[in-house]
């Protein structure tokens, strides 16, 4: 794979943290970590039935190069489109396919409920 195909910019999200003022931490709203060049995917999506409605999921991977920031990726986090303001929620862990540490992909969805 070429550098070319990444022509997407993702903000990488995850949900921040704080104290309560009692002492307990609480899950805040989801704060950028970093911003990087990606490759969009569509995958075959897919219709569920909840709460008895239809609702469209489609999946897509998303190839990003390999670094220390990628590879911290986790399924709780979620991707942010800068140009089309797409959310796009991360239900996989990243994986390395081609286990040269280039490129590592992972499986994200939209159409399910992202920000909960």
């Amino acid at each position: 794979m070429t550098a070319g195909k990444l022509r997407s910019r993702l903000q990488f999200q995850k949900r921040g943290e704080s104290d309560d003022g009692f002492g307990n931490t609480v899950t805040g709203e989801f704060e950028t970590v970093f911003i990087d060049a990606a490759e969009i995917i569509p995958r075959m999506g897919s219709e569920t039935a909840m709460a008895s409605r239809l609702q469209g999921i489609q999946p897509y991977t998303i190839r990003v190069r390999s670094s220390s920031q990628t590879r911290e990726i986790g399924a709780t986090w979620r991707a942010v489109d800068q140009r089309s303001s797409t959310v796009y929620s991360i239900v996989s862990p990243p994986t390395n396919l081609d286990q040269k540490n280039a490129y590592i992909e992972f499986l994200a969805t939209t159409g399910a409920q992202t920000d909960a």
